[in-house]
C-alpha cells in the first residue's frame, strides 16, 4: 500500500513539471501557507531561530518573515520537479548563472563550492551540474522510490560523485584531488562530534569546520555559490575564489564562513532554511532552545 501511494505521489509530481512557472509558484504559495498553519513543530522551530537571529525585530515582524519563508520553501520543493524532469533548455532559461568561469580553478587546484542552505540550493546544484561534474554528500532516504528519484536527479546532467557522510573526509579528499569540485553545504548542526562552536548571528552554533580543514589538506580554493529564488526562476551567483583563505586558524576560518553566510542571509532572509534546528547542540551547561 505504501509503495503504491509513493508511485501515485511521484506521478503527481511528474505532472506538475509540465505547468508554467507562475502556476507552479501559485501552488507552492498555497502549499506554503498550509504548511505554516498546520506544521506546528516546524513553525515553532522557525520562529525560535528567527527570535535568536533577529532579536531586534518585533514578534509580528518575525511571524511575517516565517510565513514568507514557508512559501518560498514550498515553492522551491515544487520547483524541484523541474530539475528532475524539465528539459535542459527550459532549465537554462529559468536558472541563470553568473561567474561560471570560477567553477574550475585556473591553476588546477581542487575547488570547494560553498553553498549555504537557501531554498534555491537544489536549483543551483542542477544548473552547476550542467557545467561541471562535481561531488557532494548525499543523504539516503528511507523510501527507496524517493531515494532513487533524488539520486537520479543529482546525476541527470553530469556523472556526479555522490558520497555518504559516513564515508568520511578521506573519500572527499580523494575525489577533490581527482578533479571533482566539492559542492559543500557547511551550515547544519550535526551534533557535537567534529563540531566547534562559532557565532552565527551572535549565537554559539555547533559548526563542522570542514571548509577550513579541506582547504588546508588539499590546497583547495573556495568559491561561494549562492542561489536566489526570483519571480521568474532562480539566479545563481558564483563568486571569485576567496582571498587569504585558509587563514590563521581553523576556528578563525569557520567564523569567516559563518559571517559570510550571515551577509547572504541578510540579502534574502526569507529564503534561508529556518526549519532546521540550527542551535540544537549547545555548549556545556547552556540551556536548550527547542526542548
Amino acid at each position: 500500500m505504501r509503495t503504491a501511494f509513493s508511485y501515485f505521489l511521484v506521478g503527481i509530481l511528474w505532472l506538475l513539471h509540465w505547468l508554467p512557472l507562475p502556476a507552479l509558484r501559485g501552488l507552492g504559495s498555497l502549499l506554503g501557507r498550509m504548511l505554516y498553519v498546520f506544521g506546528h513543530e516546524r513553525r515553532r522551530v522557525a520562529l525560535i531561530n528567527l527570535r535568536l537571529c533577529f532579536p531586534e525585530q518585533s514578534e509580528p515582524q518575525r511571524e511575517a518573515l516565517a510565513k514568507r519563508h514557508f512559501i518560498a520553501f514550498a515553492q522551491a520543493v515544487l520547483d524541484r520537479t523541474l530539475g528532475w524532469w524539465a528539459s535542459q533548455e527550459r532549465l537554462e532559461r529559468l536558472i541563470r548563472i553568473t561567474g561560471s568561469e570560477h567553477l574550475l580553478a585556473a591553476d588546477g587546484k581542487p575547488l570547494i563550492l560553498l553553498s549555504p542552505h537557501f531554498v534555491g540550493l537544489d536549483a543551483g546544484a542542477s544548473r552547476i551540474s550542467m557545467l561541471v561534474a562535481g561531488c557532494t554528500v548525499f543523504s539516503h532516504q528511507k523510501n527507496p522510490l524517493f531515494n532513487r528519484l533524488l539520486f537520479n536527479g543529482r546525476q541527470r546532467f553530469n556523472r556526479a560523485l555522490l558520497l555518504s557522510r559516513q564515508d568520511g573526509m578521506r573519500k572527499i579528499i580523494k575525489a577533490m584531488k581527482e578533479g571533482y569540485p566539492f559542492y559543500y553545504l557547511p551550515d547544519l548542526d550535526f551534533g557535537p562530534k567534529d563540531s566547534i562552536f562559532v557565532p552565527f548571528f551572535g549565537v554559539p552554533a555547533a559548526t563542522i569546520p570542514g571548509v577550513s580543514r579541506l582547504a588546508r589538506l588539499t590546497g583547495a580554493k573556495v568559491v561561494a555559490c549562492i542561489t536566489r529564488q526570483v519571480a521568474d526562476g532562480y539566479e545563481v551567483e558564483v563568486t571569485p575564489p576567496w582571498d587569504n583563505f585558509p587563514g590563521e586558524s581553523v576556528e578563525a576560518d569557520t567564523e569567516t564562513v559563518n559571517r559570510y553566510i550571515e551577509s547572504q542571509v541578510l540579502r534574502m532572509p526569507e529564503q534561508y532554511f529556518w526549519l532546521h534546528k540550527r542551535f540544537k547542540t549547545r555548549p556545556p551547561g547552556e540551556k536548550r532552545f527547542y526542548k
